[in-house]
């Protein structure tokens, strides 16, 4: 049984399931792992498969002046340990190159981590390829520790370059989740062998599959009987929940829909005075952060999934959004943009259609399309749910990554 302790940003977390699904099936597999979390919990609720995780959470000094006393108690305890000349001369050089609070306190978090490591740890392993793994970083270096990381979107996309490039040459090995993150961290890697792409799928015990019952005959004709549309995803930016909202409001009057968006965020107050600026909030039901259940539950009720996707100023983008696996697990059709790992879920035309991204007259198009046609929306649904099974089941991603600890590790 090997021993790991788990570097994650928060935990748990409503929006992050694919790293709890991750973990629970590790555990499954035989590692004990200990969850390090640099921030407390700010959800209200959890999903069932965090009661699932036996794991032990180990919370760090989300802020340094929160807790002087254990970062003190830190610095007393690794004070002998030749390694910390190591860790603060490398600290010293980002310090030059980053001198934000950020990044002293990444530091102060990973001495507090090296210092109360649990005994027998024999791995680290990040979840995200910025903070958390800056903070993995220095304490792998404080106590000699190999250490791995998975990258996913904004932790790429929007860090420097020498950062990434510094961590790859580092760590043992690395994952992330679709080819365009691959190819783009293969070309910053002295060692391109390093960089694996693992998709991290869908657990389909908790997703299982219902028959449907055919909607084929809503075709937004009827007022009394609109068509169900669903989106689910944090109010952020990269999201383009502005761009959706347009292209519902170019939407001919006749035609009949509705919109159930499942997402906290700090952008939803915006979101929502813009819908009504549009003239469109009396179509739009804004639900907030949900658990799963009531999540899936709304994928079965809804005729279609749609993601507008898009890449922000600071380079912040999607990356294989765990939703749309979740609404086609489903049947539910999914219309998406063409960015990141999305065309290698969604072929267009063939299971779920996509269009160009900041593109709203195509998006207002599309779904002018989908919302007249449940024939069609029905065909790209049911084969969506096909591919999906025979490409992204979870097992495989965690039978990588099980070889990746065991050969590398």
């Amino acid at each position: 049984m090997k021993k790991i302790a788990l570097v994650l940003k928060g935990y748990p977390r409503l929006s992050e399931t694919f790293i709890a699904q991750e973990i629970r099936a590790l555990e499954l597999r035989g590692f004990e792992i200990t969850l390090v979390s640099l921030r407390h919990p700010t959800d209200t609720s959890t999903h069932p498969i965090h009661q699932q995780i036996e794991a032990d959470v180990l919370y760090l000094p989300e802020y340094l002046h929160d807790e002087p006393l254990r970062v003190l108690k830190a610095f007393w305890k690794l004070g002998t340990q030749f390694s910390l000349v190591k860790v603060f001369k490398q600290f010293f050089r980002d310090l030059k190159r980053d001198t934000s609070r950020g990044r002293v306190r990444r530091f102060g978090q990973s001495l507090v981590l090296a210092a109360e490591m649990p005994e027998g740890v024999e791995q680290m392993y990040a979840h995200f390829l910025h903070t958390p793994a800056s903070v993995t970083r220095y304490a792998a270096l404080v106590n000699d520790l190999p250490w791995s990381c998975s990258a996913h979107a904004k932790d790429i996309w929007t860090t420097e370059q020498w950062d990434l490039s510094e961590k790859l040459a580092e760590l043992e090995w690395l994952s992330t989740c679709t080819a365009a993150n691959h190819s783009y961290l293969q070309s910053l890697a002295k060692d391109p062998s390093k960089v694996h792409l693992v998709y991290h799928g869908l657990d389909f015990t908790r997703f299982q599959h219902v028959d449907r019952i055919s909607r084929a005959d809503v075709n937004g004709s009827s007022a009394d009987n609109p068509v169900k549309i669903i989106s689910v995803g944090r109010a952020v930016p990269k999201k383009g929940y502005d761009d959706l909202l347009n292209a519902l409001a170019k939407l001919p009057k006749d035609l009949h829909w509705q919109l159930t968006h499942i997402g906290g965020g700090g952008i939803l107050k915006a979101l929502r005075q813009q819908a009504k600026a549009l003239g469109i909030e009396q179509h739009i039901e804004w639900q907030g952060a949900q658990p799963q259940l009531t999540v899936l539950e709304a994928y079965r009720e809804s005729d279609l999934f749609v993601l507008a996707s898009k890449i922000v100023a600071d380079g912040d983008r999607d990356g294989m959004p765990n939703v749309l696996m979740e609404a086609q697990s489903q049947s539910v059709c999914c219309l998406a943009t063409d960015i990141s790992g999305i065309p290698e879920l969604i072929d267009s035309g063939e299971n779920g259609v996509l269009v160009e991204s900041n593109n709203v007259a195509q998006l207002t198009a599309a779904l002018d399309d989908l919302l007249r046609s449940g024939e069609k929306r029905e065909r790209l649904g049911a084969e969506g749910q096909k591919q999906l099974h025979r490409r992204f089941d979870v097992k495989i991603g965690i039978d990588q990554l099980e070889k990746l600890f065991d050969d590398r590790g």
